[in-house]
Protein backbone atom coordinates (compact mmCIF):
# COMPACT_ATOMS: atom_id res chain seq x y z
CA UNK A 1 0.00 0.00 0.00
CA UNK A 2 1.50 3.35 -1.01
CA UNK A 3 1.74 6.32 1.34
CA UNK A 4 -1.24 8.07 -0.26
CA UNK A 5 -3.56 5.14 0.42
CA UNK A 6 -2.14 4.64 3.89
CA UNK A 7 -2.75 8.24 4.89
CA UNK A 8 -6.09 8.44 3.07
CA UNK A 9 -7.43 5.75 5.40
CA UNK A 10 -7.18 8.25 8.23
CA UNK A 11 -9.37 10.72 6.35
CA UNK A 12 -12.00 8.00 6.28
CA UNK A 13 -11.46 7.31 9.96
CA UNK A 14 -11.90 11.01 10.77
CA UNK A 15 -15.22 11.05 8.90
CA UNK A 16 -16.36 7.92 10.75
CA UNK A 17 -15.34 9.49 14.07
CA UNK A 18 -17.25 12.68 13.19
CA UNK A 19 -20.39 10.68 12.42
CA UNK A 20 -20.02 8.75 15.69
CA UNK A 21 -19.60 12.08 17.53
CA UNK A 22 -22.88 13.36 16.06
CA UNK A 23 -24.63 10.06 16.82
CA UNK A 24 -23.63 9.94 20.48
CA UNK A 25 -24.51 13.59 20.98
CA UNK A 26 -27.92 12.94 19.41
CA UNK A 27 -28.40 10.17 21.97
CA UNK A 28 -27.29 12.52 24.73
CA UNK A 29 -24.16 10.53 25.53
CA UNK A 30 -21.62 13.37 25.56
CA UNK A 31 -19.01 11.28 27.41
CA UNK A 32 -18.57 8.89 24.51
CA UNK A 33 -18.96 11.78 22.07
CA UNK A 34 -15.86 13.42 23.54
CA UNK A 35 -13.68 10.43 22.66
CA UNK A 36 -15.07 10.47 19.12
CA UNK A 37 -14.29 14.16 18.71
CA UNK A 38 -10.75 13.52 19.86
CA UNK A 39 -10.60 10.70 17.31
CA UNK A 40 -11.57 13.15 14.56
CA UNK A 41 -8.59 15.41 15.28
CA UNK A 42 -6.07 12.61 15.88
CA UNK A 43 -7.07 10.96 12.58
CA UNK A 44 -6.73 14.27 10.75
CA UNK A 45 -3.34 14.90 12.37
CA UNK A 46 -2.05 11.61 10.97
CA UNK A 47 -3.70 12.14 7.58
CA UNK A 48 -2.20 15.62 7.23
CA UNK A 49 1.29 14.12 7.59
CA UNK A 50 0.87 12.59 4.14
CA UNK A 51 0.13 15.87 2.38
CA UNK A 52 2.85 18.48 1.84
CA UNK A 53 0.32 21.33 1.80
CA UNK A 54 -1.51 20.24 4.95
CA UNK A 55 1.47 18.90 6.90
CA UNK A 56 1.78 22.15 8.83
CA UNK A 57 -1.67 21.59 10.34
CA UNK A 58 -0.77 18.20 11.84
CA UNK A 59 0.45 19.55 15.19
CA UNK A 60 -2.44 22.01 15.37
CA UNK A 61 -4.91 19.15 14.89
CA UNK A 62 -3.17 17.23 17.68
CA UNK A 63 -3.54 20.26 19.95
CA UNK A 64 -7.26 20.43 19.11
CA UNK A 65 -7.54 16.76 20.11
CA UNK A 66 -5.92 17.59 23.46
CA UNK A 67 -8.30 20.51 23.97
CA UNK A 68 -11.28 18.26 23.20
CA UNK A 69 -10.07 15.85 25.87
CA UNK A 70 -9.76 18.68 28.40
CA UNK A 71 -13.22 20.09 27.62
CA UNK A 72 -15.00 16.75 27.96
CA UNK A 73 -13.00 15.22 30.82
CA UNK A 74 -11.54 18.16 32.81
CA UNK A 75 -11.64 16.32 36.13
CA UNK A 76 -8.81 14.06 34.92
CA UNK A 77 -6.40 16.94 34.33
CA UNK A 78 -6.77 19.07 37.44
CA UNK A 79 -5.40 16.72 40.09
CA UNK A 80 -3.87 13.24 40.03
CA UNK A 81 -3.50 11.38 43.32
CA UNK A 82 -3.59 14.60 45.33
CA UNK A 83 -1.02 16.29 43.07
CA UNK A 84 -2.16 19.45 41.27
CA UNK A 85 -1.12 19.21 37.63
CA UNK A 86 -0.87 23.01 37.47
CA UNK A 87 2.40 22.64 39.42
CA UNK A 88 3.93 21.13 36.29
CA UNK A 89 3.37 24.21 34.16
CA UNK A 90 6.33 26.34 35.22
CA UNK A 91 8.83 23.43 35.01
CA UNK A 92 7.45 22.54 31.56
CA UNK A 93 7.85 26.13 30.38
CA UNK A 94 11.40 26.16 31.70
CA UNK A 95 12.15 22.99 29.74
CA UNK A 96 10.68 24.57 26.58
CA UNK A 97 12.77 27.71 27.06
CA UNK A 98 15.83 25.56 27.73
CA UNK A 99 15.14 23.91 24.38
CA UNK A 100 15.01 27.32 22.73
CA UNK A 101 18.37 28.15 24.32
CA UNK A 102 19.96 24.97 22.93
CA UNK A 103 19.00 26.13 19.42
CA UNK A 104 20.67 29.52 19.84
CA UNK A 105 24.27 30.50 19.24
CA UNK A 106 26.32 33.67 19.46
CA UNK A 107 25.79 34.02 15.70
CA UNK A 108 22.09 34.67 16.37
CA UNK A 109 23.01 37.61 18.60
CA UNK A 110 25.49 38.86 16.00
CA UNK A 111 22.56 39.16 13.58
CA UNK A 112 21.28 42.06 15.69
CA UNK A 113 24.34 44.02 14.60
CA UNK A 114 23.92 42.96 10.96
CA UNK A 115 20.33 44.16 10.55
CA UNK A 116 19.47 46.33 13.55
CA UNK A 117 16.83 48.44 11.78
CA UNK A 118 14.68 45.47 10.74
CA UNK A 119 14.96 43.77 14.13
CA UNK A 120 14.15 46.99 15.99
CA UNK A 121 11.10 47.57 13.76
CA UNK A 122 9.95 43.98 14.29
CA UNK A 123 10.30 44.18 18.08
CA UNK A 124 8.76 47.66 18.35
CA UNK A 125 5.79 46.63 16.17
CA UNK A 126 5.36 43.50 18.27
CA UNK A 127 5.34 45.33 21.60
CA UNK A 128 3.09 48.18 20.42
CA UNK A 129 0.57 46.67 18.01
CA UNK A 130 -0.41 43.57 19.97
CA UNK A 131 -0.66 45.19 23.43
CA UNK A 132 -2.70 48.14 22.09
CA UNK A 133 -5.02 45.93 20.03
CA UNK A 134 -5.49 43.72 23.09
CA UNK A 135 -6.25 46.78 25.23
CA UNK A 136 -8.83 48.06 22.72
CA UNK A 137 -10.52 44.65 22.50
CA UNK A 138 -10.55 44.19 26.28
CA UNK A 139 -12.27 47.56 26.70
CA UNK A 140 -14.70 47.04 23.81
CA UNK A 141 -16.32 43.81 25.01
CA UNK A 142 -18.07 43.12 28.29
CA UNK A 143 -15.77 40.36 29.55
CA UNK A 144 -15.22 39.72 33.26
CA UNK A 145 -12.16 41.73 34.38
CA UNK A 146 -9.78 38.78 34.75
CA UNK A 147 -10.64 37.36 31.33
CA UNK A 148 -10.18 40.83 29.81
CA UNK A 149 -6.77 40.99 31.52
CA UNK A 150 -5.87 37.71 29.82
CA UNK A 151 -6.53 39.29 26.41
CA UNK A 152 -4.11 42.10 27.27
CA UNK A 153 -1.59 39.61 28.68
CA UNK A 154 -1.36 37.62 25.46
CA UNK A 155 -0.87 40.91 23.61
CA UNK A 156 1.99 41.89 25.94
CA UNK A 157 3.83 38.57 25.55
CA UNK A 158 6.87 37.99 23.32
CA UNK A 159 6.83 36.34 19.90
CA UNK A 160 5.65 32.77 19.66
CA UNK A 161 8.29 30.07 19.15
CA UNK A 162 6.22 28.61 16.29
CA UNK A 163 6.73 31.81 14.29
CA UNK A 164 10.11 30.60 13.03
CA UNK A 165 8.57 27.51 11.43
CA UNK A 166 5.76 29.57 9.92
CA UNK A 167 8.26 32.07 8.48
CA UNK A 168 10.21 29.23 6.87
CA UNK A 169 7.04 27.87 5.24
CA UNK A 170 5.98 31.36 4.12
CA UNK A 171 9.29 31.96 2.24
CA UNK A 172 10.08 34.79 4.63
CA UNK A 173 13.39 35.90 6.19
CA UNK A 174 14.17 33.11 8.64
CA UNK A 175 17.22 34.80 10.21
CA UNK A 176 15.18 37.95 10.87
CA UNK A 177 12.42 35.81 12.37
CA UNK A 178 14.77 34.02 14.79
CA UNK A 179 16.37 37.36 15.73
CA UNK A 180 13.04 39.09 16.46
CA UNK A 181 11.80 36.10 18.47
CA UNK A 182 15.03 36.00 20.47
CA UNK A 183 15.17 39.74 21.20
CA UNK A 184 11.46 40.01 22.07
CA UNK A 185 11.80 37.00 24.40
CA UNK A 186 14.86 38.42 26.15
CA UNK A 187 13.07 41.76 26.62
CA UNK A 188 9.95 40.08 28.03
CA UNK A 189 11.01 40.16 31.73
CA UNK A 190 10.94 43.96 31.57
CA UNK A 191 8.44 44.89 28.84
CA UNK A 192 5.67 42.38 29.61
CA UNK A 193 5.26 43.46 33.28
CA UNK A 194 5.57 47.13 32.31
CA UNK A 195 2.90 46.91 29.61
CA UNK A 196 0.63 44.79 31.82
CA UNK A 197 0.94 47.31 34.66
CA UNK A 198 0.08 50.14 32.27
CA UNK A 199 -2.65 48.51 30.16
CA UNK A 200 -4.00 45.73 32.36
CA UNK A 201 -3.79 47.31 35.80
CA UNK A 202 -7.41 48.46 35.60
CA UNK A 203 -8.59 44.84 35.33
CA UNK A 204 -6.36 42.98 37.80
CA UNK A 205 -3.71 43.88 40.37
CA UNK A 206 -0.27 43.66 38.76
CA UNK A 207 2.77 43.27 41.00
CA UNK A 208 5.50 44.53 38.68
CA UNK A 209 8.57 43.09 40.42
CA UNK A 210 6.95 39.74 41.13
CA UNK A 211 6.13 39.42 37.42
CA UNK A 212 9.67 40.48 36.46
CA UNK A 213 11.10 37.69 38.61
CA UNK A 214 8.54 35.10 37.44
CA UNK A 215 9.36 35.77 33.77
CA UNK A 216 13.09 35.82 34.50
CA UNK A 217 13.02 32.37 36.08
CA UNK A 218 10.72 31.02 33.34
CA UNK A 219 12.56 32.59 30.38
CA UNK A 220 16.01 34.07 30.99
CA UNK A 221 17.57 31.48 33.31
CA UNK A 222 16.50 28.42 31.23
CA UNK A 223 17.58 30.10 27.95
CA UNK A 224 20.98 30.90 29.50
CA UNK A 225 21.30 27.28 30.61
CA UNK A 226 20.29 26.10 27.12
CA UNK A 227 22.84 28.40 25.50
CA UNK A 228 25.56 27.00 27.80
CA UNK A 229 24.44 23.50 26.85
CA UNK A 230 24.73 24.43 23.17
CA UNK A 231 28.42 25.21 23.53
CA UNK A 232 29.43 22.67 26.16
CA UNK A 233 27.49 19.52 25.35
CA UNK A 234 25.49 19.93 22.12
CA UNK A 235 26.25 17.16 19.64
CA UNK A 236 27.68 14.90 22.34
CA UNK A 237 24.21 13.70 23.28
CA UNK A 238 22.41 13.13 19.98
CA UNK A 239 19.46 11.54 21.71
CA UNK A 240 18.90 14.67 23.80
CA UNK A 241 19.30 16.91 20.74
CA UNK A 242 16.57 14.99 18.93
CA UNK A 243 14.35 14.77 22.00
CA UNK A 244 14.19 18.50 22.82
CA UNK A 245 11.78 19.53 19.99
CA UNK A 246 9.46 16.63 20.89
CA UNK A 247 9.65 17.48 24.59
CA UNK A 248 8.74 21.09 23.76
CA UNK A 249 5.69 20.05 21.73
CA UNK A 250 4.50 17.66 24.43
CA UNK A 251 5.09 20.36 27.04
CA UNK A 252 2.93 22.86 25.17
CA UNK A 253 0.16 20.26 24.83
CA UNK A 254 0.25 19.50 28.57
CA UNK A 255 0.16 23.19 29.47
CA UNK A 256 -2.90 23.68 27.28
CA UNK A 257 -4.77 20.70 28.70
CA UNK A 258 -4.15 21.88 32.29
CA UNK A 259 -5.26 25.48 31.54
CA UNK A 260 -8.34 24.41 29.57
CA UNK A 261 -9.36 21.90 32.25
CA UNK A 262 -9.00 24.48 35.04
CA UNK A 263 -10.95 27.13 33.12
CA UNK A 264 -13.53 24.91 31.43
CA UNK A 265 -16.58 26.39 33.21
CA UNK A 266 -15.47 29.95 32.45
CA UNK A 267 -14.72 28.98 28.85
CA UNK A 268 -18.23 27.58 28.39
CA UNK A 269 -19.66 30.95 29.46
CA UNK A 270 -17.56 33.18 27.20
CA UNK A 271 -15.95 30.71 24.79
CA UNK A 272 -17.61 31.72 21.51
CA UNK A 273 -17.03 35.43 21.96
CA UNK A 274 -13.52 34.90 23.35
CA UNK A 275 -12.57 32.81 20.30
CA UNK A 276 -13.90 35.58 18.03
CA UNK A 277 -11.96 38.40 19.71
CA UNK A 278 -8.84 36.24 19.88
CA UNK A 279 -9.12 35.71 16.13
CA UNK A 280 -9.52 39.47 15.61
CA UNK A 281 -6.46 40.08 17.80
CA UNK A 282 -4.36 37.57 15.89
CA UNK A 283 -5.40 38.71 12.40
CA UNK A 284 -4.90 42.37 13.35
CA UNK A 285 -1.33 41.51 14.31
CA UNK A 286 -0.67 39.92 10.91
CA UNK A 287 -2.30 42.78 9.01
CA UNK A 288 -0.79 45.71 10.92
CA UNK A 289 2.63 44.09 11.16
CA UNK A 290 2.73 43.53 7.39
CA UNK A 291 1.60 47.00 6.40
CA UNK A 292 3.78 48.75 8.99
CA UNK A 293 6.84 47.25 7.32
CA UNK A 294 5.42 47.88 3.84
CA UNK A 295 5.16 51.58 4.69
CA UNK A 296 8.87 51.48 5.57
CA UNK A 297 9.53 49.98 2.11
CA UNK A 298 10.97 46.74 3.43
CA UNK A 299 11.40 43.82 0.98
CA UNK A 300 8.40 41.52 0.68
CA UNK A 301 10.07 38.66 2.56
CA UNK A 302 10.82 41.00 5.49
CA UNK A 303 7.24 42.28 5.51
CA UNK A 304 6.01 38.70 5.76
CA UNK A 305 8.43 38.02 8.59
CA UNK A 306 7.38 41.02 10.66
CA UNK A 307 3.70 40.22 10.04
CA UNK A 308 4.21 36.72 11.43
CA UNK A 309 6.40 37.87 14.32
CA UNK A 310 3.82 40.47 15.36
CA UNK A 311 0.78 38.20 15.02
CA UNK A 312 2.15 35.10 16.77
CA UNK A 313 2.52 35.25 20.56
CA UNK A 314 4.05 32.96 23.18
CA UNK A 315 0.78 31.62 24.57
CA UNK A 316 2.58 29.10 26.79
CA UNK A 317 4.52 31.83 28.58
CA UNK A 318 1.35 33.91 29.00
CA UNK A 319 -0.39 30.88 30.49
CA UNK A 320 2.52 30.38 32.88
CA UNK A 321 2.35 34.02 33.97
CA UNK A 322 -1.39 33.61 34.59
CA UNK A 323 -0.62 30.61 36.78
CA UNK A 324 1.98 32.50 38.83
CA UNK A 325 -0.68 35.18 39.34
CA UNK A 326 -2.98 32.46 40.70
CA UNK A 327 -5.49 33.09 37.91
CA UNK A 328 -4.90 30.26 35.42
CA UNK A 329 -8.66 29.55 35.11
CA UNK A 330 -9.48 33.14 34.08
CA UNK A 331 -6.47 35.20 32.97
CA UNK A 332 -5.06 32.05 31.36
CA UNK A 333 -8.03 31.43 29.04
CA UNK A 334 -7.23 33.91 26.25
CA UNK A 335 -3.61 32.66 25.99
CA UNK A 336 -4.84 29.05 25.91
CA UNK A 337 -7.14 29.88 22.98
CA UNK A 338 -4.64 32.12 21.19
CA UNK A 339 -1.97 29.40 20.88
CA UNK A 340 -3.91 26.81 18.83
CA UNK A 341 -5.75 29.53 16.88
CA UNK A 342 -2.57 31.29 15.75
CA UNK A 343 -1.19 27.97 14.52
CA UNK A 344 -4.26 27.50 12.30
CA UNK A 345 -4.18 31.03 10.91
CA UNK A 346 -0.39 31.09 10.70
CA UNK A 347 -0.25 27.79 8.81
CA UNK A 348 -2.95 29.01 6.44
CA UNK A 349 -1.11 32.27 5.80
CA UNK A 350 2.16 30.38 5.29
CA UNK A 351 0.52 28.10 2.72
CA UNK A 352 -0.85 31.14 0.85
CA UNK A 353 2.53 32.88 0.79
CA UNK A 354 4.48 29.71 0.04
CA UNK A 355 2.74 29.47 -3.34
CA UNK A 356 3.44 33.16 -4.01
CA UNK A 357 7.23 33.63 -3.85
CA UNK A 358 8.52 37.12 -2.94
CA UNK A 359 9.52 39.39 -5.83
CA UNK A 360 12.60 38.15 -7.59
CA UNK A 361 12.31 34.64 -6.17
CA UNK A 362 11.46 31.52 -8.12
CA UNK A 363 9.20 28.71 -7.05
CA UNK A 364 12.21 26.58 -6.37
CA UNK A 365 14.07 29.15 -4.30
CA UNK A 366 14.63 28.58 -0.63
CA UNK A 367 13.28 30.82 2.15
CA UNK A 368 15.62 33.67 2.93
CA UNK A 369 18.39 33.19 5.44
CA UNK A 370 20.19 36.48 5.06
Amino acid sequence: MNSFNRYSLFYGLSIASALAFLYFNFLGNARLGGWCLMGVFISLAIAFRGNATLKGFSYTSTILAVISLAMYYPENFVMVGGFKLSKLMVPLLQVIMFGMGTELSLKDFANVLRMPKKIIVGVVCHYTIMPLVGFIIANSFNFPPEIAAGIILIGCSPSGLASNVICFLARANLVLSVSVTTVSTLLAPFLTPLLMKWLGGAFVVINFWDMVWDITKIVILPIAAGLAFHYLLRGRSKLLDKAMPLVSMVGIALILVVIISAGRDNLLKVGGLLILVTLIHNLAGFFLGYWSSRLLKFPEEDCRTIAIEVGMQNGGLASGIALTMGKAATVGLAPAIFGPLMNVTGSTLASWWHNRPPDGKTEASEPSSH
